[in-house]
């Protein structure tokens, strides 16, 4: 007997994210040492001006270069950087032995302590609040997708998916307006927030090995003395970085840097020129 199809619901009770409404109020947008937002608050104070509050969620391992990078970027918005931290960990080494976790399949700890919790204590209801989630690649499309989704509350505004720039594109811009870029990407990390992320995977932890051995060091003790390890594999189990094989993953050193018209597009935003 044929299944009868599904009836569509006659109301759609899901949370709907928020849609913009612009009347003046403050906007914040997030910087967080990273080419992208970089680029996304340079976008916003294009936008708004003076209404653009920036503000740095400051993580206790980030690159000491961080500091160089947000005030070189400071000077180029023309604003001050405004640092809020966690009060309740210093960084994430102290958030996985206080917690006594590390990661699982819904994400890191430190994150939510670290990052989320500062924000939304940080936050109003009314704000704009503009974050970097770039063009590059459908799961980063994704992941904004799902932010707006799991947070319908926050006025979300996404520069970068608007103009369509991806990393590449927001470090080649960072580059030309006279900026270095951060010492993470020359060392060919992929992102410039904790160094030693627990959300790496075991050729991120074998470059760490290789640039930072301390932090891999204390990684490890940190490991072992809870009794769980930031890297699982279906074959081996978790997997303490104590016993990481040094030839194991794969991790490319260089980011690739490019740019293509669609940063070019938004540059001229930026400077107030015709595209």
């Amino acid at each position: 007997m044929a299944k009868a199809p599904e009836q569509p619901a006659l109301f759609d009770l899901s949370p709907q994210p928020r849609r913009l409404n612009d009347h003046g109020q403050r906007v914040v947008a997030w910087f967080s040492c990273g080419a992208t937002s970089a680029i996304a608050t340079k976008l916003a104070i294009a936008r708004w001006g003076d209404r653009v509050e920036v503000v740095r969620i400051r993580l206790g391992r980030e690159h000491a270069d961080n500091d160089r990078f947000a005030a070189d970027c400071s000077a180029w918005f023309g604003k001050p950087i405004l640092d809020i931290r966690s009060h309740r960990y210093d960084d994430h080494f102290e958030v996985a032995v206080g917690e006594r976790y590390i990661n699982g399949p819904d994400g890191a700890k430190c994150s939510a302590i670290l990052k989320r919790a500062v924000r939304e204590a940080f936050q109003s209801f009314d704000d704009i609040q503009v974050f970097g989630f770039d063009a590059d690649e459908e799961v980063s499309q994704n992941r904004a997708r799902d932010f707006r989704l799991h947070h319908p509350e926050i006025m979300l505004v996404t520069p970068l998916l608007d103009e369509g720039l991806g990393k590449a594109d927001c470090l080649a811009m960072v580059e030309r307006a006279g900026i270095e870029i951060p010492a993470m990407y020359r060392l060919g990390f992929g992102n410039n927030n904790c160094v030693g992320c627990w959300k790496g995977g075991m050729g991120y932890w074998n470059k760490i090995r290789r640039d930072f051995p301390e932090v891999f060091a204390e990684a490890a003790l940190v490991e072992r003395s809870i009794g769980r390890s930031a890297i699982r594999t279906k074959a081996d189990g978790q997997v303490f970085l104590d016993t990481l094989d040094p030839a194991r993953g794969r991790f490319e050193d260089e980011p690739k840097i490019s740019c293509g018209p669609t940063c070019f597009t938004a540059e001229s935003k930026i400077t107030g020129e015709a595209a």
